[in-house]
């Protein structure tokens, strides 16, 4: 059983789909927001930076809400510029295009998640399900020159490609577990992805992924209330199903996201944060100049968390960037988040024993 002694239970940092516990089940909203992330054109389901700090610190049961904004700034060119193009160019895969190009994307995107933490244990721990959503603006543009080689036919293309669009992403349900043991939290989760945001294979700026997927992992978190200190990992595998718009499936994705912190006084926490995102199995249906199509990509960075009352609820907000480098088959560039959630305030512990009164 989860005890409420460790809570200040500063809804956990989870930003994640893990929609980090209030922030957690909004993390996970955003999964697929930019086409600045792997897969195919650039866009794949699992948004790395998802979990944070106390992704496996158990809730105040009762309902919460998670709301997040992020900002991502990213770049790339050679291959992963040109399997862009390739997409919306819906160029044959026996087609060869060269490398000469250049992508860039950023995208503004809000996520929103209730969230439902049940007071009746399940399995020994605590059981939360919430439901998110995401409203946002991508930009994505393509520039350079593409040379598309079929046999004896050569095909040029030079200049530049924009897009922008501000639109209605795609639903993203979880569930977690959770178990408490002292300083020691452990967590399994789950969430799926359904296709029913805008998504257009032949344009750069989608929000929707186009496909449906599922993702699962477990998670632990050692937190000690007295020292203030709590380090976290999350650990999971995607499964992504096929795009039927394009005939293309990504392939399965193994990812980490951790998070480290002080809490210097009982409502501000410093700290940092980072991810290792690992593709495991080759795309299918990909052009054959592209190979196996394997993504990677690695951040780190600071974050900062802020506990206070509201209305009788209790909020949280906490920032976090992360800083992208050994990307391969990727964007990379930064990303920034913003997260707000305010949940039921903890229970206030009473004596067991009335005190005693001298005469």
């Amino acid at each position: 059983m989860w005890k409420g002694a460790a809570m200040h239970r500063l809804t956990s940092t989870a930003v994640k789909p893990g929609m980090f516990a209030c922030a957690l089940a909004v993390g996970s909203l955003l999964k697929g927001a930019a086409p600045l992330h792997a897969d195919e054109g650039g866009i794949g389901l699992w948004l790395p930076g998802t979990f944070g700090s106390l992704a496996a610190v158990p809730q105040t049961p009762g309902w919460s809400l998670g709301t997040v904004y992020i900002h991502t700034s990213a770049g790339a060119s050679g291959d992963v510029a040109a399997a862009r193009e390739f997409t919306i160019g819906r160029f044959n895969r026996s087609v060869n295009l060269d490398l000469n190009l250049n992508l860039g994307a950023r995208a503004d995107m809000v996520a929103v998640a209730p969230t439902y933490v049940f007071a009746t244990p399940v399995f020994g721990g605590q059981l939360a399900v919430s439901l998110m959503g995401v409203y946002g603006r991508p930009v994505g543009s393509l520039d350079g020159t593409l040379t598309a080689t079929a046999g004896p036919l050569v095909l040029t293309r030079m200049g530049s490609i924009d897009d922008a669009r501000t639109v209605f992403g795609d639903l993203y349900p979880q569930f977690t577990q959770r178990w408490n043991n002292g300083v020691h939290n452990f967590m399994v989760y789950g969430f799926g992805d359904i296709p029913v945001g805008a998504y257009d294979p032949s344009r750069l700026a989608n929000v929707g992924l186009g496909h449906g997927g599922i993702d699962g992992g477990a998670g632990y978190t050692y937190f000690d209330a007295k020292t203030g200190y709590e380090f976290s990992v999350v650990s999971g595998l995607t499964y992504n199903f096929k795009n039927t718009h394009t005939d293309y499936q990504n392939g399965i994705n193994w990812h980490v996201d951790w998070g480290f912190s002080k809490f210097l006084t009982k409502e501000f926490q410093v700290g940092g944060v980072g991810y290792f995102y690992q593709q495991l199995t080759a795309d299918r249906g990909a052009p054959a100049f592209l190979g196996d199509n394997k993504s990677r990509i690695a951040g780190i960075g600071p974050q900062v968390g802020y506990v206070f009352p509201v209305a009788g609820m209790q909020g949280y907000l906490n920032l976090k960037g992360y800083w992208e480098f050994a990307a391969e088959h990727r964007a990379s560039g930064w990303n920034a988040w913003l997260t707000f959630a305010i949940s039921p305030a903890p229970p206030t512990e009473t004596p067991s024993k009335a005190p005693m009164l001298r005469k």
